[in-house]
């Protein structure tokens, strides 16, 4: 069955098309450019999609029985803030738009989508409250309230023959490069400080398995529904310890940030499904690699105090 996913060059989206590859799944990356020939593990097809509402895309979804949804236009490393000084911009594209490709592919018949939201649909709770699908949602940002709104769409569009369900993914982290902890550890190698902070992850594999899952179960028991996808709590002391080890850089790691006041995701519902996640092992798998492909420059330099 072939898959269409939106925004699949990405730095989420690539894992999730990694991981369709594996399971066997003919994926269609849909952006404004084609991926470059390397870019994944095995041959891909490519379709020219925008986020512009205006433009009629159905015929994008011709062959696509399944659409995942991970595009998101913003200011390049920054989602929450990422409007910059056009929030109209950003809501057009990203919830009008959006929502416009849920109706072209429930017009053009294809039988699910699954929209990559965000735990910040959630906003700020009380310090240490676990977060589950049933609290009520209270975005406290413009990048929450989009995220939100779409998923209500999503689920206002869901029928018995269009299968729509939101993952509210926290975090996505992975071995994929470039990495979102490249700049983090290119500050902590160089000397420059780093901030202590903590904050719920999930990897980016893990994250890929959420969306077969929603693909691949009954679709009574996932339609017009959102899942929490989190794991585990990452300090950063927690990903700069690995990469001191082995380059044998002598910067010290930051203190170890507030846990306390961490928000958990509950992730029982999806769970229930069969979904398990990496948790340490995983990180600590992931973190080994990362260290491991670090060229042999930052070694040197790190040393030197």
């Amino acid at each position: 069955m072939k898959v269409l996913v939106s925004g699949g060059t990405g730095l989420v989206g690539r894992y999730v098309v990694e991981e369709l590859l594996t399971a066997g799944y003919q994926v269609i990356v849909g952006g404004r450019r084609a991926p470059h020939p390397r870019l994944f593990s095995r041959p891909v097809e490519f379709a020219a999609l925008s986020l512009d509402p205006d433009k009629d895309q159905i015929d994008v979804f011709d062959d696509a029985y399944f659409f995942v949804h991970a595009a998101f236009s913003h200011i390049p490393g920054k989602y929450r803030g990422g409007e910059g000084d056009d929030p109209k911009t950003f809501h057009r594209l990203n919830l009008d738009g959006t929502v416009r490709l849920f109706e072209a592919a429930k017009r053009a018949g294809t039988r699910r989508c699954v929209f990559l939201s965000s735990r910040a649909a959630y906003g700020e709770h009380p310090r240490g409250s676990e977060m589950t699908e049933t609290m009520l949602a209270k975005p406290e940002t413009l990048y929450g309230q989009v995220k939100l709104d779409a998923e209500r769409a999503l689920a206002h569009l869901s029928t018995p023959g269009f299968a729509g369900v939101s993952l509210r993914a926290t975090g996505i982290y992975g071995d994929l490069s470039p990495n979102k902890w490249d700049a983090l550890i290119a500050d902590y190698l160089a000397g420059r400080p780093v901030a202590p902070r903590v904050g719920t992850e999930v990897h980016g594999r893990d994250l890929g398995r959420a969306v077969r899952l929603m693909l691949e179960t009954e679709s009574n028991r996932i339609s017009g529904e959102i899942f929490n996808v989190s794991d585990i709590a990452v300090d950063t002391s927690d990903i700069l310890s690995a990469i001191r080890r082995e380059t044998g850089c002598r910067h010290a790691l930051p203190p170890p940030g507030d846990r306390i006041a961490l928000n958990p995701m509950g992730t029982a519902k999806i769970r229930a499904l069969g979904w398990e996640p990496g948790g340490t092992p995983l990180f600590q798998e992931t973190m080994r690699r990362l260290a491991a492909a670090l060229p042999a420059s930052p070694r040197h330099r790190s040393t030197q105090v």
